[in-house]
């Protein structure tokens, strides 16, 4: 498992999400999943995924859970980043995960994970985090197994015909949960 720079040496600031930010996280999660704006970075789900990936009431949803937190990642004033945090009894969760397409493949991701994990362990006290990922996305599991996170097999389905979560371009999406022992 490699190490990451902390957030100083990078440059980022870390604060919680508020109301005033939900319409500049979705257009980031949008750009950094879904149409061809996506297509600069290397998480795109164009390809198998069409539609939103999620929308101002979703993102305000998060930011407004008691047990939920959407860290927001900035760099020169610009929001760059950010990844949700919940608190679910011994483990947290980790999802909304987006980095603006252009930074991606510098190490950005790294130290923001890290970070992620670091304030999860601190704030809430757990030893694992758990997230889960559409399972056809070799290439982005591959890169969680580099941080310690592991393939658990256990699947739930993919919410098909709720276009909330996009509309699937093939038929065998599901999601996979990974796990990482915080230590």
């Amino acid at each position: 498992m490699d190490t990451a720079a902390s957030p100083a040496d990078t440059g980022l600031t870390f604060r919680d999400a508020t109301d005033a930010d939900v319409d500049t996280l979705v257009v980031l999660i949008e750009s950094a999943y879904r149409g061809d704006s996506s297509r600069a970075g290397w998480t795109t789900e164009a390809d198998i995924l069409e539609g939103q990936r999620t929308d101002p009431e979703g993102v305000r949803e998060v930011i407004k859970s008691p047990d939920s937190r959407l860290l927001t990642v900035e760099r020169d004033g610009r929001v760059v980043a950010c990844c949700q945090l919940e608190h679910r009894g011994e483990y947290a969760y980790f999802g909304m995960f987006a980095v603006s397409p252009v930074l991606q493949g510098a190490g950005l991701g790294k130290v923001i994970i890290a970070e992620a994990e670091r304030r999860a362990r601190e704030t809430w006290g757990v030893t694992e985090m758990h997230m889960t990922v559409i399972s056809v996305r070799d290439d982005l599991i591959a890169w969680y197994e580099r941080r310690g996170y592991r393939r658990t097999g256990r699947m739930t389905p993919f919410p098909y015909g709720d276009e909330r979560f996009g509309i699937p371009q093939r038929d065998d999406l599901q999601f996979e949960l990974l796990v990482k022992e915080l230590v």
